[in-house]
């Protein structure tokens, strides 16, 4: 593992893989690391919405919060991150005693991973939960399963709390999602200790298909594959814990269903050890 975020000098990035120049498909062969990036999304989501303070963003801002309640009563997400968090740290630890390794750099992520882990401990409560008992989340909770449940003739209080001003309802949303803090920061350094823990490597789909074996003993969380933006096509990922493979396919153009490509595809691979 002396590749983990580059710590070990030998080990270089490729210049080109840098997210504004590719583009990133991922993953997660965990649930663990699947409930992770369900609730990033949400949350780079809501943060979007937020930029706009007119009642439709509100609405789709509110969507965003029901929906990381609704992930977060799937399991206890609290237990699940205090137990990446500490593999995490016991894996880095060994790290120490491998003379390659930048041993500022280590404790300096290790020193952050100890700071999330213990901030996660200090709340008791599950982050969010409160929020189970607003009412107006609730109303909305319970008429977002229906199509357009949530017209303003099913629920005027949702339809008065849109027309408030957008101070108000920024308010009250930048709070809502302020509860999940904890959560958030634990959940973003997670995966960006993940996404740091390989080095890419550049294959070739022959045919559009690839495939590879992981190993036994190795503790693989993610499979990255990065294109470039003019790639005419996208991978469809299918992986288990031995093996996975990957299909390169046209995109989707209107009844015509999507098809594997016929030519090699070059594209780099990572493989998230971490």
């Amino acid at each position: 593992m002396d590749n983990v975020f580059a710590i070990a000098g030998e080990r270089k990035q490729m210049p080109d893989i840098s997210a504004d120049q590719r583009v990133i498909y991922e993953q997660p062969l965990s649930e663990r690391i699947r409930a992770f990036l369900r609730l990033e999304f949400l949350f780079k989501r809501a943060e979007f919405q937020l930029l706009t303070d007119d009642p439709w963003a509100s609405r789709s801002a509110m969507e965003s919060i029901i929906d990381v309640l609704a992930v977060m009563s799937r399991s206890d997400l609290k237990k699940e991150l205090l137990k990446e968090l500490e593999r995490q740290c016991a894996t880095l630890e060994t790290l120490a005693s491998n003379p390659n390794v930048d041993e500022r750099r280590l404790q300096t992520i290790l020193g952050r991973v100890r700071r999330v882990r213990a901030t996660l401990y200090e709340g008791e409560n599950i982050p969010g939960i409160e929020l189970r008992d607003n009412e107006l989340l609730s109303m909305v909770r319970q008429r977002s399963s229906i199509p357009a449940g949530t017209c303003a003739f099913d629920l005027p209080a949702y339809h008065f709390w849109l027309q408030r001003p957008a101070h108000n309802r920024m308010r009250d949303l930048r709070e809502w999602l302020s509860k999940f803090d904890r959560l958030r920061e634990a959940i973003d350094l997670c995966l960006k200790l993940v996404r740091e823990s390989a080095g890419p490597t550049r294959e070739v789909a022959h045919g559009g298909f690839y495939k590879k074996s992981l190993e036994a003993s190795a503790h693989c969380q993610m499979i990255r594959i990065s294109l470039a933006p003019s790639a005419e096509c996208y991978p469809e990922i299918s992986a288990g814990r031995h093996r996975f493979t990957v299909r390169f396919m046209h995109p989707v153009r209107g009844s015509t269903r999507p098809a594997q490509v016929d030519k090699d595809i070059e594209f780099d691979l990572l493989c998230c050890l971490l």
